[in-house]
């Protein structure tokens, strides 16, 4: 039988290296409880709020636990406020997402309606210890519990272990994503403000347009013979548009840039300055940026492909323009790195194609596949292995995906059969087990009557159609997936280097908990920004590139892929 658990105070530390879930239990207590080798109960220890942030400090430097926690958005904030880190976790609204809809083994996790991710709450910095109901008469430990036996099962059942690695790194995940917002990106308002006035145009004082953008908007307005044309209206503005001849179906610059008018310069200039002062304008620069820091929010696992999304801030759609304004502190500087052709790089090493590897061999391999015959340009290399990864049957680059196929076999056969997959509306997955879901019932339904002898061939058509657009899902699936699975392996990586790292000389005090230590401060699906201890740019250097290694070899084992970082240390991100 279960060791009975037993209450124990506060001081007393668990066994190290032990597991320790923990609860919110109302009032703001904790309930901290140190898990058995088959997950009973040994200890229970009960904590007032007040003294939780201590005694988890205590235990991470006695016991180095792994702690099970239900979110990491939900309890690693207050933790961070206090500095208190957390080394390792295992998140469990992080992992049932991918044991819940896994292919890799027999028997996934049930789908429930109380592990769907919570919405974050833009506006509280430090949320709430735990965000969980009133548990005065419910064990608040029962529910963790079970579902973390059931996820242990799930793990248990993948023999080949692929699943354990990609919880462990989405959990990292996790924590580093409120480890970013809580340090922050180091950002200049000053040249923030200067870059949005060379740009745009003087800021007027009372509101209204900056003059450039003025400039663009009367000059729009006069090609179109309207003086009061709304511009951001857009049923408005293809109406004008289609006064003077220009007959277009929507206002996005490719479709405007084909059309050789007078008011198609006018109107892009005037579209593109106004998204910069929509998405990274002065109201943006007052609302995200506070004490020399931009902290938006991350999303770990936002997307169904594994990739990351952002619920403020925008921080996955920072502009190349603004980048200059990410600047390190005094006696501090940045490593920035990024990886050049992710995505191809992970397709050829999934799909083990020689031939491809090759081509990816060193920086640019769009110039390896124009060296292997395949095309003849670097630019028609580009068309044709996008189009590869996302299903292009059009253009150039449906012209040009064929002669992929003779020369890259392996890796056109992986992504042309994660496509019939999902045309047939099954699941793919990615090189750990993340899989793609099941389509729903409408499409199900919409397929099953086209595919009888008395269908509608317009409705047989839309079918047709609606599957050709779930094979480019899933096509592209497995690659962006894989993607992201090594870019989580890579991030824990250089986390666990730069804990290794002394602390620093000189403080970096915005940065909160991580005033005197090499932290992640930015991430971009395959780009991390750094902002490390000057005295400490060569080690974390290192530990980038040192992490870059592993994540491939944990991913791929010993299969020969390049995965080149384009590295630098600088005192801004500017590219």
């Amino acid at each position: 039988m279960p060791k009975p658990p037993t209450t124990v105070t506060s001081k007393e530390a668990p066994a190290s290296g032990s597991r320790i879930l923990l609860a919110g239990a109302g009032a703001g207590d904790v309930i901290a409880v140190e898990l058995g080798a088959d997950d009973s109960e040994l200890t229970r220890t009960t904590l007032r709020s007040t003294e939780f942030g201590d005694w988890v400090r205590e235990v991470e430097a006695t016991s180095s636990p792994r702690w099970v926690i239900r979110s990491a958005r939900e309890i690693y904030p207050r933790l961070l406020a206090a500095s208190v880190p957390l080394v390792r976790t295992h998140d469990l609204l992080l992992c049932h997402a991918i044991l819940r809809d896994t292919d890799a083994v027999a028997r996934p996790l049930a789908p429930s309606a109380d592990w769907l991710p919570r919405a974050p709450d833009v506006e509280v910095a430090v949320p709430a210890l735990f965000d969980v109901i009133d548990h005065s008469s419910v064990d608040p430990i029962a529910e963790l519990l079970e579902q973390y036996r059931e996820q242990r099962r799930v793990i248990a059942s993948d023999k080949n272990g692929r699943l354990a690695l990609l919880c462990a790194a989405e959990s990292a995940g996790g924590l580093i994503a409120e480890e970013m917002r809580a340090a922050g990106l180091p950002w200049d308002p000053t040249e923030h403000d200067r870059i949005l006035v060379e740009t745009l145009g003087s800021r007027p004082a009372g509101g209204g347009m900056p003059s450039q953008m003025a400039e663009f908007a009367d000059a729009v307005r006069f090609h179109l013979g309207d003086p009061h044309l709304h511009l951001d209206s857009h049923t408005k503005l293809l109406r004008a548009l289609h006064r003077v001849g220009v007959n277009v179906e929507s206002t996005s610059q490719w479709e405007l840039s084909e059309i050789t008018h007078p008011v198609i310069a006018p109107l892009l200039g005037y579209k593109k300055l106004a998204r910069l002062l929509s998405a990274n304008g002065w109201a943006w620069l007052t609302e995200w940026v506070h004490d020399g820091r931009f902290r938006p929010i991350y999303i770990p696992g936002g997307v169904v492909t594994g990739r990351w999304a952002s619920a403020g801030g925008g921080a996955l759609q920072l502009p190349r323009m603004l980048r200059p304004a990410v600047r390190a502190d005094p006696g501090w500087t940045l490593v920035v790195a990024d990886v050049a052709q992710l995505e191809p790089r992970m397709l050829a090493a999934m799909a083990e194609d020689k031939a491809m590897a090759e081509a990816a061999r060193g920086r640019d391999l769009y110039a390896g596949v124009v060296a292997s015959g395949a095309v003849a340009t670097r630019e028609e290399a580009k068309y044709a292995v996008l189009g590869a990864m996302y299903g292009a049957t059009t253009g150039d680059s449906g012209r040009l995906v064929p002669r992929l196929r003779k020369v890259y076999p392996r890796a056109m056969r992986l992504v042309d059969e994660a496509a019939r997959k999902g045309e047939d509306g099954g699941v793919v997955s990615t090189r750990l087990g993340r899989s793609s879901p099941l389509p729903d019932t409408e499409w199900q339904e919409q397929q099953a009557a086209a595919a009888g002898d008395a269908a509608d061939p317009l409705e047989v058509k839309r079918a047709r159609q609606r599957a050709r657009e779930r094979g480019r899902f899933t096509r592209n699936f497995v690659v962006q997936g894989t993607a992201a699975e090594w870019s989580l392996i890579w991030l824990a990586e250089i986390r666990y280097r730069l804990r290794q790292l002394p602390e620093a000389a000189t403080a970096a005090p915005a940065s909160g908990p991580f005033a005197n230590s090499a932290h992640l401060a930015f991430f971009l699906h395959d780009e991390v920004i750094l902002h490390v201890p000057e005295e400490q740019a060569d080690a974390a250097a290192s530990a980038v590139r040192d992490a870059a290694a592993v994540a491939t070899r944990r991913l791929f084992g010993a299969f020969p892929i390049d995965v080149p970082l384009d590295l630098r240390i600088m005192q801004t991100a500017e590219k």
